[in-house]
């Protein structure tokens, strides 16, 4: 028996067992299908799926501010300076009284003597606490390091911030296939007709989904009548954080060097330290290049019945797959998507998940007529987690 492993946000610890009994029509082409034209799929099969009960649905994001900011003044500052100016106005509000700002490049610390000023991007401070005799230069990065008040002195001023919403829509899908009457009483070699264009079906819409989920593009034509058409946003078309290599120096180069940075403050700066890698060939051939004598692949046959095979670098794990719709596009050739399943999530307007609809023919028509029908889309709950690679065609 194959050893079977788990990918972080996915449910059980491998793929469907015996006494698995699909729901929807999704799982069960997982359990048909798995390393077939729809892989994501198959994987979003096993995490996190939710009933909508609008087309449009709604997250909220949240994250820790950074509170870090760069001066902003070409002539630099002498060791006495006390209002000094910054790039963005928007982590100067986390300035209030009595917090400390650290100079991460000479180590000086001051304190704040006033709110920050978001307006102007100011903040007043008192320079050089604990005797130092340190000047500031342009460009140079302050950190906010705590804050420090006197015994005895009142609370400063509360800070907050609000949350971000992002949304996107469930998108119709139909595959219909019909079976006219003649072709039913007909002995075929190959079997029973209706069961393999039910089955061939199946795959087409199966495809579709997996195919909108990378390419779709959100938006709404007639949003306010009944009659109203959604198209769900896909992942190429929502993720914010790409990597474009044909925009590098050398047009398609990426190093070892600079992937390594990439994993770093990028791929894995956000999120879980196991990500699942959707690639083409061209990527994987120049990761296999980076990753001689550094990090031993490791294949794993089954991961909730998808191939991938494991990268342990000293960032995190990349669970790559070459997935089959990469392959066969040349643009996503050189391309992957890497995504942290934690924060994604399969939706679904209620009783309207895949399905088969059955003899929706015309009443007199001599034949029978089905087809899938899906009212789905994707939503990433958070952004930075995940990243883009486009056009790596070499790493020297």
């Amino acid at each position: 028996m194959p050893a079977y492993t788990g990918v972080t946000g996915l449910r059980g610890p491998g793929e469907f067992n015996t006494d698995h009994r699909p729901t929807n029509y999704r799982e069960l082409y997982t359990m048909l299908e798995p390393n077939g034209s729809a892989p994501l799929n198959a994987l979003l099969s096993m995490g996190n799926s939710e009933e909508t009960d609008d087309v449009k649905y709604t997250n909220f994001r949240d994250e820790l501010p950074d509170r870090a900011f760069l001066i902003n003044y070409g002539a630099g500052y002498n060791t006495s300076a006390a209002t000094l100016q910054l790039d963005t106005g928007d982590e100067v509000g986390y300035c209030f009284v009595g917090t400390i700002v650290a100079n991460t490049r000479t180590g000086e610390i001051m304190r704040v003597t006033a709110n920050g000023d978001t307006a102007l991007s100011q903040i007043t401070v008192t320079r050089n606490v604990g005797g130092t005799s340190l000047s500031i230069l342009d460009n140079d990065e302050l950190i906010i390091a705590g804050s420090a008040f006197a015994d005895g002195s009142s609370s400063p001023d509360g800070v907050s911030w609000d949350s971000t919403t992002a949304y996107n829509y469930t998108q119709i899908f139909k595959t219909p296939y019909n079976v006219t009457g003649q072709m039913k009483s007909t002995t075929f070699r190959t079997g029973d007709k209706e069961d393999e264009l039910s089955e061939k079906a199946l795959k087409l819409h199966m495809g579709d989904l997996e195919r909108a989920m990378f390419y779709g593009r959100r938006a709404q034509v007639n949003g306010s009548t009944n009659s109203s058409l959604s198209y769900t946003g896909g992942l190429l078309n929502t993720i914010t954080t790409v990597e474009d290599c044909s925009t590098h120096t050398v047009a398609g180069k990426w190093t070892e060097t600079e992937f390594d940075n990439w994993l770093i403050n990028t791929c894995f700066a956000w999120g879980s330290k196991e990500k699942v890698c959707f690639a083409g060939p061209g990527f994987i051939n120049n990761l296999n290049t980076i990753s001689k004598g550094r990090w031993a692949p490791t294949a794993i046959e089954d991961t909730y019945g998808v191939s991938v095979t494991g990268y342990k670098t000293f960032a995190g794990t990349l669970m790559t797959h070459l997935h089959p719709q990469f392959r066969q596009f040349t643009a996503l050739k050189n391309s992957a998507i890497i995504l942290d399943f934690p924060y994604i999530k399969f939706r679904h307007m209620k009783d309207r998940d895949t399905h088969i609809q059955k003899d929706i023919q015309a009443n007199d028509a001599d034949q029978v007529k089905h087809q899938y029908f899906s009212d789905v889309g994707l939503e990433l709950l958070q952004d930075r987690p995940h990243s883009v690679v486009k056009g790596w065609t070499s790493t020297s």
